[in-house]
């Protein structure tokens, strides 16, 4: 059923439609997309769509605007509980924070992203946000866990047989290594982009090559600076971006140091004219920063003083500029805050079974994985406890729905006060009790073993079998069977709940009102009962 959904709400050209847009990142295309998504009625489709347009909007410096269209898509994405959607809605969000220099909310943001991760999703989408991972944790001072994140990333790529994305986690490698004070590192990644792109025969971009000649200048090799920076095919095209200022910014740095000051300050100059025209003003102050070090080098203080004043004050202004921006962008921030909160209280909701606002079938499906992993990583039992309210229809039938749920409500009140909680924290990481529909429950008990789980439940039983029902059912009884299953992990979650299951099923043929787990079963006749092999 959830495919068939699935295939209704992403058609599949729409969808090899965006996912190519998302690479290429063209405007007019994604306009088009979202228009007939939303002519289709492929809302998952419509809103990647309006995310690229966003994404755009942000490289384009509206960043106030680029978070106004996030935090809508957010909203939505939650509803919508497309999940990677979602990855890509924290992704885009972790950037613009970032932006706004919020170097630890990129870092959130992108865990998220990863958090958002399914197991089916593609090597090259799992490789796209392992590497903004890695970035985020690099300009946070983490470089050995932006290391084995760039590493993994770069693995997805490999498998994925993309050769361009590898390209990209290298130059980002060895950028945050240059930052990181890791010249010879910086080097290392810089060598192994340079002999990737040979490998591939892939000509390497402007933003590679200004790379690999920054890790040379950062070792001392201004000679191989020059000469790297100089390798530019004239066939490349310099995006409208900061590229080519930077380059020539750096190229200049390259040529000062080797003493051709004529040189670099004609490329100086022309990096300034690029930064004038496209209104770059942090490169321009670098610019400027350079050119004072060029005066110096030509022994002209004087100058290079009055420039260095300069400089100081274009940056006090650019940082005014920032400070600026970032304020207009805090309100859309706080918007996206206030939707999130939302979005956390709707996913609660969504979490939690209507009737008896115990845990839910999806809260199971969300929360169990990881407990078994982590039962699997300390040795610590986990058991696992499936029941089913015994000859639950003759109450419908026999009296009505109304009483059958008031009994369903009853016996979640007697599970959820047999539940320990540790501080009386129900955060979904000890002891809980889920409904899974109908009359099945689930109880998870971590670091319970078999001996213990089956004494507590036990008691339960007792408890359900004893509770006075006459007020709402008259005569009729109410009991209940429980099936068990103690792991220590290495077992997938569907092995775990069937295995259980059929536990609660032993217990249904062989009476009633019993408890069965792996090799026992405590009832209300019978202390032992072997589990049949069916």
């Amino acid at each position: 059923m959830d495919e068939v959904l699935q295939a209704r709400s992403h058609p599949v050209d729409l969808l090899a439609e965006i996912e190519a847009v998302e690479e290429t990142r063209d405007e007019r295309a994604a306009i088009a997309i979202q228009r007939r998504a939303g002519s289709a009625g492929a809302l998952a489709v419509e809103l990647r769509a309006q995310l690229v347009l966003a994404d755009i909007r942000d490289r384009r410096g509206e960043i106030p605007a680029a978070a106004r269209m996030v935090r809508r898509i957010f909203g939505q994405a939650v509803e919508l509980g497309d999940r990677p959607l979602l990855a890509r809605v924290h992704r885009i969000m972790g950037r613009v924070r970032y932006e706004l220099g919020d170097r630890a909310g990129w870092l959130e943001e992108t865990a998220q992203a990863v958090a958002c991760l399914d197991d089916d999703a593609s090597s090259v989408t799992r490789g796209n946000i392992l590497t903004d991972l890695a970035n985020a944790l690099a300009v946070n001072g983490d470089i050995e866990g932006a290391r084995l994140r760039y590493h993994a990333a770069d693995l997805a790529y490999l498998a994925a047989g993309r050769a361009m994305n590898r390209l990209t986690v290298l130059n980002n490698l060895a950028y945050s290594e240059h930052l990181a004070g890791e010249p010879e590192r910086a080097l290392a990644a810089a060598i192994e982009l340079r002999d990737l792109a040979a490998a591939q025969r892939v000509p390497l971009h402007p933003t590679h090559i200004e790379t690999i000649a920054r890790a040379q200048l950062g070792v001392g090799r201004h000679a191989e600076a020059e000469e790297t920076l100089k390798s530019l095919s004239p066939s490349l095209d310099f995006d409208q971006g900061d590229t080519l200022p930077v380059y020539l910014v750096t190229l200049a740095e390259v040529q000062r140091h080797r003493g051709r000051l004529q040189q670099a300050q004609a490329n100086l100059d022309e990096a300034m004219r690029a930064c004038d025209e496209r209104e770059l003003a942090e490169t321009r102050a670098r610019a400027l920063a350079e050119q004072a070090e060029l005066y110096a080098a030509r022994g002209d203080y004087r100058q290079a003083f009055e420039l260095h004043k300069t400089f100081h004050a274009q940056t006090a202004a650019l940082l005014g500029r920032q400070r600026t921006a970032q304020a207009l962008a805090q309100q859309a921030m706080f918007e996206t805050t206030e939707a999130r909160r939302e979005a956390r209280l709707f996913r609660e909701q969504a979490l939690h079974d209507p009737l008896t606002g115990l845990r839910n079938r999806r809260f199971v499906t969300d929360t169990l994985p990881a407990m078994i992993d982590d039962a699997g990583r300390t040795g610590c039992p986990l058991s696992v406890v499936m029941l089913d309210l015994d000859r639950f229809k003759r109450i419908n039938d026999n009296l009505s729905y109304d009483a059958g749920d008031r009994v369903l409500v009853a016996v979640a009140k007697l599970l959820a006060a047999a539940v320990e909680l540790p501080d009386g924290r129900d955060d979904g990481t000890g002891e809980f009790v889920a409904r899974l529909g109908g009359e099945e429950f689930l109880l998870v008990l971590p670091g319970i073993g078999e001996a213990d789980a089956r004494l507590r439940v036990e008691a339960l039983r007792s408890t359900i079998r004893g509770y006075d029902w006459r007020p709402i059912i008259g005569d009729l009884p109410v009991t209940a069977s429980f099936g068990i299953l103690t792991t220590t992990g290495n077992v997938r979650i569907e092995a775990l709940m069937s295995e259980a299951d059929r536990h609660l099923h032993a217990a249904k043929r062989n009476g009633r009102d019993r408890v069965v787990s792996a090799a026992v079963s405590l009832g209300s006749r019978d202390t032992t009962l072997t589990v049949p092999d069916d």
